[in-house]
Parts: structure tokens; sequence; C-alpha cells
């Protein structure tokens, strides 16, 4: 259920990289609910039709195109289908991604590698690739990035590294193709209900599910409808003057920092507390 008023993207078109599962479909889905030509892209060929024909079954227009972001020239051949079959391109989300717990000494310099290939080289050539398509002024990009943008997370330099990078391409070209009306964003999902990175990183390692949802200021996941309105947002008119911007959609992981005591409540009155006790009152 969306928050937006029907049919805000009716006439667009969308391709979105990565399209194929968790909330990244649930992003193609919005937008094909809410009016777009929608073009899913994915390396899996079964996966990426079974996508489209799902947003197809919900009445839109839709294509199911199989590539893999680290090569350009098949990136750039989806995006001139795309192009061909439903006109110019309005909105491109890079949401493809790949992780996996490792400490930096027991991870091959390959293994580093892959994740820098699929996140952040993946994201140049998705916009890269798009740009000669795009239907300027107008246009919305938007990359998937990560709380370890801007947060070192142990076990996880690979991903701190190709994020952070993500994030910096984002201000750069929103710069860089600003005066052509193209805007550049991100979204930072926190910890997602039923994503990838919660079945097969999160839920493998013991106590690790609930250390992250107490570590989370709201206490509690976020799901693929949240992330889906954020990228509606961007999308939409009502971010026109948006551009080079990361919007966290976390419940306030990235700006946790310590974790509060036990029993000390959110609400508690500094009287209560003896350590305290007469701060900010002028007391000598």
């Amino acid at each position: 259920m969306s928050a937006f008023k029907d049919r805000t993207l009716e006439g667009k078109v969308a391709y979105v990289a990565g399209g194929t599962r968790s909330f990244n479909l649930e992003i193609a889905k919005r937008f094909a609910e809410q009016g777009a030509k929608v073009t899913v892209m994915s390396r899996t060929v079964d996966r990426t039709e079974s996508a489209a024909q799902e947003i197809r079954d919900m009445g839109a227009e839709a294509l199911g195109l199989p590539g893999d972001v680290r090569d350009y020239d098949r990136v750039y051949e989806t995006m001139k289908i795309t192009a061909e079959k439903f006109g110019g391109i309005d909105i491109v989300v890079a949401g493809q991604a790949g992780n996996f717990y490792a400490p930096a000494v027991g991870m091959s310099a390959n293994a580093f590698k892959s994740i820098i290939d699929i996140d952040l080289l993946g994201t140049f050539n998705v916009f890269k690739a798009s740009f000669d398509f795009l239907r300027k002024p107008g246009a919305s990009l938007m990359a998937i990035t990560a709380p370890e943008a801007v947060r070192p997370m142990p076990y996880q330099s690979h991903v701190c590294a190709a994020k952070a990078g993500v994030n910096m391409l984002c201000k750069v070209l929103a710069l860089e193709w600003g005066p052509e009306g193209v805007r550049v964003n991100g979204i930072s999902p926190g910890p997602i209900e039923g994503s990838w990175g919660m079945e097969n990183v999160i839920l493998k390692k013991p106590g690790m599910y609930e250390q992250i949802k107490e570590g989370t200021p709201l206490r509690r996941w976020g799901t693929s409808d949240e992330i889906a309105d954020g990228a509606l947002f961007l999308a939409s008119e009502a971010s026109s003057y948006i551009t080079g911007t990361i919007l966290d959609i976390d419940g306030g992981v990235t700006i946790q920092t310590l974790e509060p005591e036990s029993g000390t409540k959110a609400t508690q009155s500094y009287d209560e507390d003896p350590r305290i006790r007469g701060a900010g009152r002028g007391d000598r």
C-alpha cells in the first residue's frame, strides 16, 4: 500500500538493476503500480522473466532482461532495448549488491574485488550506460547503498569500501549531471525484514538477529514497502529539488552510537539518575 496518490508516475519509464527480489522487486512493482513501464535486470534469465511477469500480472508493461552489471556493454544493450521498447528512460535504480562476513586478513583479493565490482563498478556501469537514453531534464537516478558506507563494521571491509564509493559516486554525478537536469541520489536501507541480507547474512550468525534489532533505535525491522515508498519519493516530482543526497531508511541505525545502559529508560527524568542529578539546573 503506497502513501502516494495514484498513478504519480504515469507515462514514465523505469529501469531497476537487481529488481528481481526483495525490496528491489518491491520498488519495481511500486513504480509499475504508480503508472510506470518497468524493466527489471538481473543475472538469471528465469528470475528476470518471473519478476517481469509478476509486474505484468498487475496490468503494467514490463521487460525482464538478463545481464550482469559488471559487463558494461551488456548493461548498455539492456538500456537501449528498454528505450526502444518504451521510450526515453526517466528513472534508474542501481539496486544490485553482494555481501558476506569475512575478516580482512582472511579474505582474498578476489573476494574483496568481487564486492567492489558488483556494488561500486556495477553502479557506475548502470548510471553511465543509462545516460544516453535518459529523458533530460527530469530523469531521476538512485543507487541502493547501506549504513556501512558511513559506519565502519568489523568483517565488512569490502562492503564498507564499496558502499562508501557508491555514496560519493552519487554526489559526484549529481554535480556533473545536474546541469542536464538529471538528479542522482542514494537510498540506504537498514535491516529489512525478508531482504537478501537478512536471510543470507544476518540469520546465519547466531544471536545477530536480536542483537541488530535491539541496536536499532526504532527497535524493529524495516519493510520492503518502506524502501519502495522512499524510492517512489525520489522518483516523483515531490523530490524535484533533491539531488546528491543519501536517504537513510534505516530506523536510525546510521545515527546509533552507544547502547543504552540496562534499566535506563528514554523518558527517565535526570532527577531519577544520581549520576546526573543537578546537571543543567545551575546548581553549584
